[in-house]
């Protein structure tokens, strides 16, 4: 079983004009780990996806943490995109990018207290 398998993603739906909503659940910090995007500045998370984004689009993002009863919201951008039958096997997606404000610095401290030692790991990723 992959670290995605222990993530759920509910997509939205929206109209073509608005951002995207989409509810992720991950139930176990490996697939946490396997999202998380620690390069970005303000952190961020890799969002399994055959949707047709480009760079800077905005998604936003009802994140359920593991062991954490408590949702999140998210107002991030596309910072990258994993295009299909991309090499290595990467999972299709894009990285969003979280903002630089107060609530969601937050989130990006709790989600490192969650990840803890493992996140200097060298683990494979679906991220960068």
């Amino acid at each position: 079983m992959s670290e995605l398998d222990s993530l759920s993603q509910a997509p939205m739906a929206a109209p073509a004009n608005r951002p995207s909503v989409i509810q992720l659940v991950f139930r176990e910090k490996g697939a946490l780990y396997a999202a998380y995007v620690p390069l970005f500045t303000d952190g961020g998370l890799f969002v399994p996806s055959t949707r047709d984004y480009q760079l800077g689009d905005d998604i936003y993002l009802l994140l359920s943490l593991p062991g954490d009863a408590q949702r999140y919201p998210v107002a991030g951008k596309v910072g990258w995109i994993t295009p299909p039958n991309t090499s290595g096997g990467r999972t299709q997606g894009v990285g969003v990018r979280f903002p630089g404000d107060e609530k969601t610095r937050l989130l990006k401290v709790r989600i490192e207290e969650i990840l803890g030692t493992s996140i200097s790991s060298s683990k494979p990723t679906q991220t960068l």
